[in-house]
């Protein structure tokens, strides 16, 4: 299994790597809306849509509204979004006891719309807006800075969750994460914010308000975790899918990252940082 992880990983990252960071923005547009449609396709199987054929319509509707999406204001999607990871919040919360409310087929396959649509305005967004922070304008680099928060906080949470980690956040939904795990992702995440901080030169106000808007952007990126595991658990299933051997499906991949790129891109949109670009 550790070979197989490794090779699927070392074919997988130039390929992550090029198509994210050296594409134009309408290749990163493409690329990124062909990971999205193949999360699709996963998420197809969780919302229990068991033949290939409805797998497949619902990716391709799921690529239409990406690209019926291309010139609608970005930022009243984000808002969108963050509505909707306060009601999955109250989802997860609840979860066992309210499934009845969304347990249904056409309910699980909406929820997935609203996860993976606005992970890809939101990071579509990144891309081409027009950024400034302190001395860095650069949004490849801020794209980089919201995959690393939540490779942090994933860090800093397994660290902490192994030493700490008695009282359990979400046993119902996701057994292994603790809530020492959270305060240690969390600590972990305001300390690389304010790494960042002093290598772009910000000021003092610019810096705190980097460290709230990266701890929100972590807190949520376990909301995002959470809610995948909740689906799985619901369907009965370990995997969204085999599509990358060794490490299970995209959505496993990416579960975390889909609430916090388009509550990150609001959050920075809605401090200044941020101004929507052009194609």
């Amino acid at each position: 299994m550790l070979k197989t992880r490794i090779i699927t990983a070392l074919i997988l990252a130039p390929i992550a790597i090029g198509g994210i960071f050296f594409l134009p923005p309408m290749g990163f547009a493409l690329f990124t809306g062909a990971i999205i449609t193949a999360g699709a396709w996963e998420w197809a199987n969780m919302s229990g849509i068991e033949s290939p054929a409805g797998r497949i319509a619902y990716a391709l509707v799921t690529a239409a509204l990406l690209y019926g999406l291309l010139n609608v204001s970005f930022v009243a999607v984000l808002w969108l979004a963050l509505v909707w990871w306060f009601v999955g919040f109250l989802l997860v919360r609840s979860y066992p006891s309210g499934s009845d409310k969304w347990g249904s087929v056409p309910a699980r396959a909406v929820m997935g719309l609203f996860v993976l649509v606005p992970a890809w305005v939101g990071l579509n967004h990144l891309r081409t807006g027009g950024f400034q922070f302190g001395d860095s304008t650069s949004n490849l680099l801020l794209i980089l800075y919201v995959f690393c928060v939540v490779w942090v906080a994933d860090i800093g949470a397994y660290f902490a969750g192994r030493a700490f980690g008695k009282a359990k956040l979400a046993p119902r939904v996701s057994p292994g994460k603790s809530w020492a795990g959270v305060w240690g992702g969390l600590v972990a995440v305001g300390i690389f914010a304010l790494v960042v901080s002093t290598l772009a030169s910000a000021g003092t106000g610019e810096t705190l308000l980097l460290v709230a808007a990266s701890l929100a952007t972590g807190l949520v990126s376990v909301l995002g975790d959470l809610l995948e595991s909740m689906l799985k658990r619901f369907r009965g299933i370990k995997d969204s899918s085999q599509l990358l051997p060794g490490h299970g499906g995209i959505m496993d991949r990416i579960d975390s990252l889909t609430a916090a790129i388009p509550v990150f891109a609001l959050i920075i949109t809605q401090l200044g940082w941020l101004i929507t670009g052009h194609w």
